[in-house]
């Protein structure tokens, strides 16, 4: 499934927010490009947490996917390396969680990235 795009009105209103959050930004950092730089890492990192989960989070997962389908890709039903496997999303939006994401193989996740036009 096809990630939902912004209309125009949608885009509008992303770019004022970033732009109060970069001008929020600024008035913290007071100047300081060190600090500027360490709250915008941070805000950052937190957007991404909220979409994607924990670091911890998504390894758990991993780990309980691999467990539950006995260490094979569901896609090219090989056996594969809990190292070199990836959670794929069925649809981005409802994040990780196990009911939407499959655990599998590396050639399989550059196989459905290419298919999905994303490389």
């Amino acid at each position: 499934m096809t990630n939902r795009r912004l209309n125009i009105d949608e885009l509008t209103h992303a770019r004022s927010l970033l732009k109060e959050i970069n001008k929020r930004i600024d008035e913290l950092a007071g100047g300081d490009a060190e600090l500027r730089f360490a709250y915008n890492r941070k805000v950052y990192k937190e957007l991404i947490y909220v979409e994607r989960g924990t670091p911890a989070h998504r390894r758990k997962l991993k780990a309980l996917m691999f467990q539950l389908q006995d260490g094979a890709c569901p896609s090219c039903k090989q056996s594969m390396e809990i190292a070199y496997s990836v959670l794929d999303r069925k649809r981005a939006s409802l994040g990780y969680t196990q009911q939407n994401v499959e655990l599998i193989c590396m050639s399989c996740d550059v196989s459905r990235q290419k298919d999905r036009g994303y490389s």
